[in-house]
C-alpha cells in the first residue's frame, strides 16, 4: 500500500463539502438511495440545512482523536469569561457570554462538550486495537476519481498504510452499534470509500470502524468490515448509481411513494 498516499489531498472540510456539486460523495449517494427527490432538492440548494450541534461536536471529536490536542486547541475555544461575583463562567444566555462568543475566531464549545470529547478520546486510547490502527497514518485524506462513470470524492477519517481505511463513529450505546451500522448504512459508506480508492489507486484495502460511546462509560470497540458485507454493498451502490444516471437522463426524481401500497396490519 506504499504508493496509495500519493493520491491523497489534504484540504479543509468546508472546501471538501463545497465540491459536492461536481463530485458524488457517499453521503450524497445514501441520500439519493433514500429519496431521489430529496437529493435533487438538496442539490439545487432548495433545502437549508442548519449546522446542527451534533455535527459540530462530531467534527470536534474527529479533530481531537484523529488530529491531536494541538490541532483541536487551534480550531476550538471554550474558556469563556468568568463572572467575578460568582467565580464561575458566565451562562450561555448572558450578554457577556454572547459578546465573548462573537469576538472569537475559533469555533466555540462549552466546557461540558469538551469534557465529553476528552472522555471519548480517553475511551479510544484505552482500546489496544484502536490505538494500533491509529498509531500511524494520515487523517482526513481526500481522494477524487471516477467510479462507475461518475466523478466521486471521499474523505477518509484515517488511513493506515498497513491496515487500510479506518472510519471513526460515535454512538450512544456500543451494545447496539451493529444495529446502528445497518440503520445508518455504514456498509454503503465503507464500500463506497473502498471502491473509489481502488478506482484511483488500483488497490483494494481493508476497512475498519472504530466506535466509541458518547456517554459513560465511553466504551470503544473496533470492527473489521467483512468482505461479504463490502461486496453486497458494492452491488447496491452500482445499482443506485445506475438509477442515479437514469434520473439525470429522464429528469424525473421520484420520492419512492408514487404507487399505491397495501397496508396490512396483523
Amino acid at each position: 500500500m506504499q504508493d496509495i498516499t500519493k493520491h491523497f489531498k489534504v484540504e479543509p472540510a468546508d472546501f471538501y463539502h463545497r465540491q459536492a456539486k461536481a463530485y458524488l460523495s457517499s453521503h450524497q449517494l445514501m441520500h439519493f438511495m433514500k429519496c431521489p427527490f430529496l437529493w435533487r432538492k438538496d442539490n439545487l440548494g432548495l433545502i437549508e440545512e442548519a449546522r446542527r450541534t451534533e455535527y459540530v461536536i462530531g467534527e470536534a471529536t474527529h479533530t481531537r482523536i484523529l488530529e491531536g490536542r494541538d490541532e483541536f486547541n487551534g480550531r476550538y475555544v471554550w474558556e469563556s469569561p468568568i463572572n467575578p461575583t460568582t467565580g464561575k463562567p458566565y451562562g450561555a444566555t448572558t450578554k457577556k457570554y454572547a459578546d465573548w462568543k462573537k469576538a472569537q475566531h475559533r469555533i466555540v464549545l462549552t466546557r461540558t462538550q469538551v469534557f465529553g470529547i476528552e472522555e471519548m478520546a480517553a475511551g479510544v486510547e484505552s482500546n489496544e486495537s484502536a490505538v494500533q490502527l491509529l498509531n500511524r497514518g494520515q487523517a482526513e485524506a481526500v481522494v477524487r476519481g471516477v467510479f462507475e462513470g461518475l466523478n466521486c470524492q471521499i474523505r477518509i477519517d484515517w488511513f493506515n498504510p498497513m491496515h487500510g481505511i479506518v472510519d471513526l463513529k460515535t454512538c450512544n450505546d456500543i451494545d447496539w452499534f451493529e444495529y446502528d451500522a445497518k440503520k445508518y448504512k455504514y456498509d454503503i459508506q465503507a464500500s463506497f470509500y473502498r471502491e473509489v480508492l481502488q478506482a484511483v489507486t488500483g488497490h483494494y484495502v481493508p476497512v475498519h470502524i472504530i466506535a466509541v460511546e458518547k456517554n459513560e462509560p465511553y466504551r470503544c470497540g473496533v470492527w473489521l468490515v467483512t468482505q461479504d458485507t463490502l461486496h453486497t454493498a458494492r452491488k447496491k451502490i452500482v445499482a443506485a448509481i445506475k438509477r442515479f444516471k437514469e434520473c439525470k437522463t429522464d429528469g424525473f426524481w421520484p420520492t419512492g411513494y408514487e404507487e399505491v401500497r397495501q397496508l396490512q396490519i396483523v
